[in-house]
């Protein structure tokens, strides 16, 4: 069997189990929808105080909210087995397991917990989404939304390379560590808002070690047709996503480190 339709029957039966139990499925899924749904209120009423932060809109800002929380939400499905590596796997031994099957080890991680509740996340970010383009009268053209499409897949991939780290974090301490909610959390929160409004220093973080300002910020300031107050050409937007694929790629390269690091729980 192929690396997709493996990767495809594992997701079916992840959600599948989860299906068994649709009122539990149901609540979680609307209380990922809510609980997110504090974040825009907060955002609204920010705009609603002082109506524009520096030259930019709600409308413009809800664009960078709604399109980093879509690349969240599908990463987060995706990269489940990542964040519980330490605790369900690591912990109990049965790591072991998916080592002896004959099937890429990733693959298997992502299929483990496909999340349905991480719906509720994505369907707020769709209807943010709306809301922006409406609010901030959005030109879709085929222009436009290459470059979104562009800057989701890149954004999925950076959010997915963050949690492959916190799983390669595990092969040295199996606890929670927070400074992986800083990465993902964290880094959704500022991805939500322009990069110019930030500090320096802090820009450069999250342009070239966390490169979340190449998924959103750039790609944004392109589907406005808007130019960068901080000084950036136009074109950067249309390849800047591809700073999330490289992200990815290295966070599979310290993964490979870590494998060769784990010396199993001799249970």
């Amino acid at each position: 069997m192929g690396a997709l339709p493996l990767f495809f029957r594992l997701m079916a039966a992840s959600i599948s189990g989860q299906a068994r139990y649709p009122a539990s499925a149901l609540l979680l899924t609307v209380g990922q929808f809510l609980g997110t749904g504090i974040e825009v209120v907060a955002v609204w009423a920010l705009f609603h105080r002082f109506g524009e932060v520096q030259g930019w809109g709600i409308g413009e800002v809800a664009l960078f909210y709604g399109l980093v929380n879509c690349m969240f939400a599908l990463a987060d499905a995706l990269g489940r087995g990542f964040d519980v590596l330490g605790t369900e796997f690591l912990r109990t031994g049965t790591f072991d397991r998916l080592l002896l099957r004959p099937r890429p080890l990733a693959l298997q991680l992502m299929g483990h917990d496909v999340r349905i509740s991480r719906l509720g996340r994505l369907l707020q970010g769709l209807l943010v989404l709306a809301f922006a383009t409406v609010q901030a009268d959005i030109a879709w053209t085929p222009g436009a939304v290459a470059v979104a499409l562009f800057a989701m897949a890149g954004g999925i991939a950076l959010f997915l390379g963050i949690l492959v780290l916190q799983g390669t974090l595990s092969f040295w301490t199996v606890e929670s560590l927070e400074i992986a909610n800083v990465l993902t959390y964290g880094g959704v929160q500022a991805a939500q808002y322009p990069l110019a409004l930030y500090a320096q220093w802090f820009r450069r973080v999250l342009t070239f070690i966390v490169p979340l300002a190449c998924v959103a910020y750039y790609p944004v300031l392109a589907i406005l047709g808007k130019s960068d107050p901080l000084g950036a050409p136009a074109w950067v937007g249309w390849v800047s996503p591809l700073a999330g694929f490289v992200f990815l790629a290295a966070a599979f390269g310290a993964w490979r480190i870590g494998l060769r690091h784990y010396t199993s729980t001799g249970s």
